[in-house]
């Protein structure tokens, strides 16, 4: 990794190349009001599409991104995207969601920092980025400023709507409150509500950000280089990464190897790295460099308040709500989204006598096994697809 110093900020700015980025602005005259009780105005969703819309819109997909991904599902890297798409292997011509049948969107989610309106953003009073002020957002949120995306693109219903981890609670929140504008779901390694355990690992990474004294309260902006709170978004990266892989996937790949510098004749020494360690800086300081440290907490926290059956009389009487064809994925060896959680959501997903589908891949690589095993999540997606398009 480069050894210059870090910006305050990962997010991308206006101003920088937009990549294959589109941009769609909303609440221009009526401002958009969020679940804690505040208001956006001129709210901006970055969006990315492939393929081509069919004459009466019905071939038209959502995929939706996971904690640190954003707008760039497929595709190669490029002024603006600096790593190809996050699903390169599954979207595109002649792949698993094939782009010459289907037309793919994927949008930043609103709070992301890769071209959607966030903490990062310039607020419309002063134009200086929102920091402290921007609100506390749930997934609900996010959901219904992708809901107007929908609509500015002509799309009446998704034909599909699929992501894995953060994605796959989007899903669920598309198909119980729009449940009209859903024709099928994929949810992949997620969960219904967010568990103690999953608060838990979330709240250590977000104190880490917090307590880094280049945080400055949210206001860290103008930081010059090396200045912001980049340990802090550094380690949360690192303890998230933890909980991204399996026991038996850390101890194959690393086992107890110190690192060769750190290898000083029979000694020891308290700051000797272990490969295991070399491997989690790595991944800090890889997300430093594209991401933004109140993007993260604010993408966690609305994590930690996913609960689809909150205000609707709970989980049972919400998941009733989804009455469409449904394939949900789980991972045998994931301690983030524990398998159990998909079973008991294959579950609940069939409570309303819909088509409902199961595929357990058995991986060791834990929770990332959606974006590592590319065949496996994408052939029973493909299959799935098909049985969709004939059934209309």
């Amino acid at each position: 990794m480069t050894s210059e110093p870090h910006p305050a900020t990962g997010a991308w700015r206006a101003g920088d190349p937009p990549g294959d980025r589109r941009f769609f602005s909303f609440a221009t005259d009526h401002p958009f009001a969020v679940e804690d009780g505040s208001v956006l105005r001129d709210v901006t969703v970055a969006y990315e599409t492939w393929g081509t819309l069919n004459d009466d819109a019905s071939n038209a997909v959502l995929i939706c991104h996971a904690w640190t991904g954003d707008s760039h599902a497929s595709g190669r890297a490029k002024p603006g995207h600096p790593t190809p798409g996050w699903w390169d292997d599954v979207v595109g011509p002649g792949r698993y969601i094939d782009t010459d049948r289907w037309f793919v969107v994927c949008s930043n989610v609103l709070g992301g920092c890769q071209g959607s309106t966030g903490p990062a953003s310039p607020h419309p009073d002063d134009g200086r980025p929102y920091g402290s002020r921007f609100p506390v957002l749930t997934i609900r949120d996010m959901v219904r400023a992708q809901a107007k995306l929908t609509a500015h693109l002509g799309i009446v219903q998704w034909a599909s709507v699929i992501g894995g981890s953060m994605g796959g609670m989007q899903v669920l929140e598309w198909a119980i409150t729009y449940p009209s504008r859903v024709r099928s779901i994929v949810p992949i390694a997620t969960c219904m509500q967010a568990s103690a355990q999953q608060i838990a690992w979330g709240t250590i990474g977000r104190q880490a950000i917090r307590l880094d004294p280049g945080w400055r309260g949210g206001d860290y902006y103008d930081a010059a280089p090396g200045e912001g709170p980049a340990e802090g978004l550094a380690i949360a990266r690192q303890v998230a990464q933890v909980t991204f892989r399996s026991d038996n996937a850390f101890t194959e790949r690393f086992g107890r190897n110190l690192t060769d510098r750190a290898r000083v004749g029979d000694t020891f020494g308290l700051w000797q790295e272990f490969e295991v360690e070399r491997y989690l800086h790595y991944h800090g300081e890889k997300l430093v460099r594209r991401f933004d440290a109140n993007s993260y907490l604010v993408i966690a926290k609305a994590m930690d308040l996913h609960d689809v059956g909150r205000g609707r009389g709970g989980l049972e009487t919400a998941m009733r709500r989804i009455t469409m064809p449904n394939l949900t994925i789980g991972i045998t060896s994931d301690i983030l989204y524990p398998e159990y959680q998909q079973v008991q959501m294959r579950y609940m997903l069939g409570l309303a006598g819909a088509p409902n589908e199961y595929v357990q891949i058995d991986s060791p690589h834990g929770h990332d096994a959606f974006l590592i095993h590319f065949d496996r999540v994408g052939e029973p997606i493909a299959a799935f697809l098909d049985r969709v398009d004939r059934n209309g």
